[in-house]
């Protein structure tokens, strides 16, 4: 009885993330080859050295930004997410992205949503999740554990 009881709540929690996570995936490719690279560029008006450059994003990031915004996942509550799981750095949320389980879901989302939030203030957080690995280890992560629990069993 508890063996299927475990494998229901996990088709469900399947069933729950599957098109989601098939949705955020197709940006994958392009996270990769970004890693570890700047996804913004300064333009600073013709004639007007006195003014304040203009962040010009990345327009792959900028769809992959509005893709994750459109999942119905961004939980503005993060913070107590990061509370319960010890999150205090990069380094944390690295840690915890590679050792994540299917029940973890809501902590990688977690971790999407500081990035996403935050950027819509300032950018520079989008780029930086970008350029520190975080949004392509975190989508990669959910890809592999969506696609390794619905291998059928033998």
């Amino acid at each position: 009885m508890g063996f299927e009881s475990e494998r229901k709540s996990i088709e469900e929690m399947l069933n729950e993330y599957r098109d989601v996570v098939a949705d955020i995936s197709k940006y994958l490719p392009w996270l990769e080859t970004k890693s570890g690279e700047k996804s913004v560029s300064f333009v600073n008006p013709e004639g007007s050295e006195n003014t304040m450059a203009i962040p010009v994003y990345d327009s792959t990031l900028l769809a992959f930004v509005k893709m994750l915004d459109k999942t119905g996942r961004m939980n503005r509550n993060y913070d107590y997410v990061f509370k319960r799981y010890r999150i205090y750095s990069v380094a944390d949320e690295l840690s915890l992205i590679h050792r994540a389980d299917l029940k973890d879901m809501d902590m990688l989302f977690a971790i999407l949503s500081k990035y996403v939030i935050r950027g819509r203030s300032k950018g520079a957080y989008w780029n930086e999740a970008v350029q520190n690995g975080v949004f392509y280890e975190t989508v990669k992560k959910m890809k592999e554990l969506i696609e390794f629990w619905s291998m059928p069993m033998q």
